[in-house]
């Protein structure tokens, strides 16, 4: 387990030992360009509206000479429009895929006018990143913006709104632009996209602020589909439109999504989940995996749950979430 200050000392020696004068020749200045600014208006009738907002900007990163441009889904999610800023120049984008799975989203656009031409980021091995590693963070901004960071956890990371990576990268000190931000390795080569500042990038009693990143080896064999359908492969997931937390081997709901499965079954915020189907769950990953096993999208679930000292059994027929949302009609 890390204390604080081993792990402060780590970092600070991993960063010294990375300093600007020893950078390695891959990490140009023409790399920083093609990290570029996404900027996303979203109706605010919108399922994300209330929760994410409706002007929603961040960083995305081009990854083909085409201009595909590799961001963090919720970004784009439900957007009515979306511009890239390169140079200072602002050019439309079109919504090419959006993945609830990895959490990817892709756009494509056009240079602006006058702007020269991108030169794509090569994509990396994230499997090959462990712990200790040092990386560089870059945002949009050019190379002013980019920090050094040490890799401190590789694990699992379940998300509150039913969402689940097994291999998650956890990177500190924590980066303030990390919506969309590009990961990269010592060769130049992308290894994440920014998701997230945590309170646990190190797991443990201590608190250890950090990032969380989406691996890019995630997106590689879903890239073909996201191109030609807008959607990765695979089976849909079951869907109960639950937000939860998970605290001590309990797992609470914090609220539900208006005019979803949950809310429509009468599941209520501060409701604790025993069970699910009759099995009992004891962290968000298990409620997750528990609910994805009963089937497809439209399956119903059977949820134990304890409310007011009493337990309820409620069965909630999911749903599948990308037809609850309102994506745009570029998918």
């Amino acid at each position: 387990m890390f204390c604080t200050r081993r792990l402060t000392a780590l970092v600070l020696a991993a960063l010294c030992l990375a300093a600007p004068g020893s950078a390695r020749a891959e990490i140009t200045e023409d790399l920083f360009a093609a990290v570029v600014q996404v900027e996303a208006q979203v109706p605010p009738d919108a399922r994300t509206a209330q929760s994410l907002g409706t002007e929603r900007s961040g960083s995305g990163v081009v990854i083909d000479t085409g201009g595909l441009i590799l961001t963090i889904g919720y970004l784009i999610l439900e957007a009515e429009s979306v511009n890239i800023v390169v140079g200072g120049r602002r050019a439309p984008a079109e919504i090419v895929a959006y993945d609830y799975d990895t959490g990817f989203g892709l756009l494509r656009a056009d240079v602006p006018p006058g702007a020269r031409p991108i030169e794509p980021i090569d994509l990396g091995d994230s499997s090959a990143l462990g712990e200790n590693a040092v990386v560089l963070v870059a945002a949009h901004g050019g190379p002013g913006v980019a920090r050094r960071a040490m890799v401190v956890s590789r694990r699992e990371f379940a998300g509150y709104w039913e969402y689940l990576l097994d291999n998650a990268i956890f990177t500190a000190p924590p980066y303030p632009r990390f919506g969309g931000a590009a990961l990269i390795g010592p060769d130049g080569k992308l290894l994440g996209i920014g998701s997230l500042i945590v309170g646990d990038a190190v797991p443990g009693e201590t608190q250890v602020p950090g990032n969380m990143f989406v691996p890019i080896d995630l997106l590689k064999p879903i890239l073909g589909d996201l191109l030609a359908f807008g959607r990765g492969p695979g089976r849909r997931r079951p869907w109960l439109g639950m937000f939860t937390e998970e605290l001590r081997g309990h797992v609470f709901v914090t609220r539900v999504s208006p005019e979803g499965p949950a809310r429509k079954a009468g599941v209520k915020a501060d409701d604790i989940v025993l069970a699910v189907a009759g099995e009992s769950v004891t962290s968000m990953a298990g409620l997750f995996r528990r609910v994805w096993a009963l089937g497809a999208p439209g399956v119903d679930v059977s949820l134990t749950v304890l409310r007011g000292g009493a337990v309820r059994e409620i069965v909630v027929r999911s749903a599948d979430r990308y037809d609850y949302l309102r994506l745009n009609p570029s998918h």
